[in-house]
C-alpha cells in the first residue's frame, strides 16, 4: 500500500468519511504530493524537522514507542494557514475540524512509514533531518 492510500485511510477513519478516494487529491496537494499524487514522506518529515521546537515530537513518531501529540496550531504552523484552509474548503470542512483531523493523522502516518525508526536512521537522526530540511528552504 502506498503512502497516499495509508494517509487517506487514516483521514477517512478520523473524519468518519465513507469515500476515502475523494480525500486523496486534496490530501496530496496539502502534503506536497508529486504530479502522480504520491507523497514523499521524507519531504513531509523535513517540514516538521525544520521547526526546531518540533524535533523531539518528530523523534517520537519516527522511533518506537508512543507518539507525541500534535496540536491544531502546530499543523497550521508547519503546513501553512492558507494550505490548511484550502484543504478544509475542498473537503467541505471547517478549518478547526480539518486541523484536528490532521493533528491526529500525521503522527500516525509518519510513524507507520518509519518502522522501527528506520526512516530516522536513514536520515542520520534528528540532526540529519534538520540538515535536510535546511536544503529545502
Amino acid at each position: 500500500m502506498d503512502i497516499i492510500q495509508i494517509a487517506t485511510q487514516l483521514l477517512s477513519k478520523q473524519l468518519g468519511a465513507t469515500d476515502s478516494d475523494s480525500l486523496a487529491g486534496p490530501l496530496s496537494n496539502l502534503l506536497g504530493g508529486d504530479s502522480s499524487g504520491q507523497l514523499d514522506i521524507g519531504s513531509l518529515v523535513s517540514k516538521f524537522a525544520s521547526q526546531g521546537d518540533l524535533q523531539g515530537m518528530l523523534g517520537s513518531w519516527l522511533g518506537d514507542g508512543e507518539n507525541a501529540n500534535l496540536s491544531e496550531q502546530q499543523v497550521t504552523d508547519v503546513l501553512g494557514q492558507d494550505k490548511v484552509s484550502n484543504f478544509a474548503s475542498q473537503l467541505g470542512l471547517g478549518e478547526g475540524e480539518a486541523s484536528s483531523a490532521l493533528a491526529s493523522v500525521l503522527p500516525q502516518l509518519i510513524d507507520s512509514n518509519s518502522s522501527g525508526g528506520s526512516l530516522l536512521e536513514q536520515a542520520g537522526g534528528i540532526e540529519g533531518l534538520a540538515s535536510m530540511a535546511k536544503k529545502f528552504f
